[in-house]
Formats: C-alpha cells, structure tokens, sequence
C-alpha cells in the first residue's frame, strides 16, 4: 500500500501564534497522517472478507474521511505559513476575482472573518468552484462535515481550540483570527488559486 507521508513546513517565529502552539498543532496534524495509513491497512486487511466486516468497513470507511480531510486540511493550513508573511501579489488574480465577487477585498474579508467566528469545532473555507467560476466561502463542521462538492480549496484557517488553545482563551479567539492573517503568506494562496482553476 504506498502510505502518505507527513509534510514538513518551514514556518518562521509567527506573531501571535507562539512556536508552542505550532509545535503541538503539527503533532496533531502527524497523528491525521499516521490514523489515515493505519485505517487504509485495516480496510485493505478486512476487505478480504468484506461481506462478514461489511458493518465494520462502513465504519472504518467514515473515519477515513474525518482522518484524511484532517490531514490535508492541516497541510493547507501549515503552507499558509511557509517563509512567512508576504503580501498580496500588486497583480493579484486572486484580489481581482475576490472583488469581483464580493465587490471588495475588505468586505470579503470580514465577512471571512465572520464565518472563522462561527460557533464550534471547524474551518472557515475560501473555495474555487470550477463548475461556475466562482469563489465560495464555506464552514466545515469537524474536518469533513460541509465540504463544498467539487470545489477546490484556496484559504482554509483552522478554528479548533487547539490552533490557538496556549495563546488565546476561547473567548478570544478573533485575536487568533487577526494574528492568523498577519501572518499569512499570499503568494501560496494566490499559488493555490491559479492552481484551482487547471
């Protein structure tokens, strides 16, 4: 079986997110990588008999996706690190098709930062539809619950207390928020959104 391998991700000194919390966040992120092969092994192995493990394999078949969308959620979350903070590109596809759908960068903005806030375990989601050319803001529940089908992820920022738990109490996690987008690096999400749209 050819097993998915952790990621590694040069993520520089954060402001407002400590190398503590960075540290802890990609053992958790390791542990998706390590559950995802561990649950495939075991598929593979009762599939074997797979009319006797049918209730088994279901089972195992829902846990997958909660463990793989986890890994590849935290991959994209950690990437937004990588080299540290860079600005939007002045020519920026991305910019122009934000304020093409949400006639301005702000207000999209603020509107993401409004879905980041939502009550509860998840990720706020900036999405590429191909099918309609469109980006779409989203909530996933957990890892995996609330996927938009078919459409490609350009932003993901991860609001389970554990992406801010020893830097920010839950009450104030829009503090996360704000120190999450001063450290981003849009040159990978802009690399993100030109990749989408192949």
């Amino acid at each position: 079986m050819k097993k998915f391998i952790e990621a590694k991700f040069n993520i520089p000194e954060l402001k407002g997110i400590s190398a503590k919390n960075i540290e802890e966040h990609l053992k958790l992120y390791a542990g998706y990588v390590k559950n995802t092969n561990l649950i495939l092994e075991k598929i593979i192995e009762l599939s074997k008999d797979s009319e006797k493990n049918a209730y088994i394999l279901g089972e195992l078949q829902r846990r997958f996706s909660f463990e793989f969308d986890g890994m590849v959620n935290h991959e994209y979350y950690f990437e937004s690190f990588i080299n540290g903070k860079k600005e939007l590109p002045k020519k920026s596809t991305l910019k122009k098709a934000i304020i093409t759908e949400w006639n301005s960068f702000d207000l999209w903005l603020n509107r993401f930062k409004s879905i980041a806030l939502t009550r509860g375990i998840g990720w706020a989601i900036l999405y590429y539809d191909q099918l309609t050319k469109r980006l779409l803001n989203g909530w996933v529940d957990e890892q995996h619950l609330g996927h938009l089908t078919g459409a490609k992820p350009i932003l993901m920022i991860d609001m389970w207390e554990h992406a801010f738990v020893y830097d920010y109490p839950t009450s104030e996690k829009i503090k996360y928020i704000e120190a999450f987008f001063e450290n981003l690096n849009w040159e990978v999400i802009e690399e993100n959104f030109i990749r989408a749209q192949k």
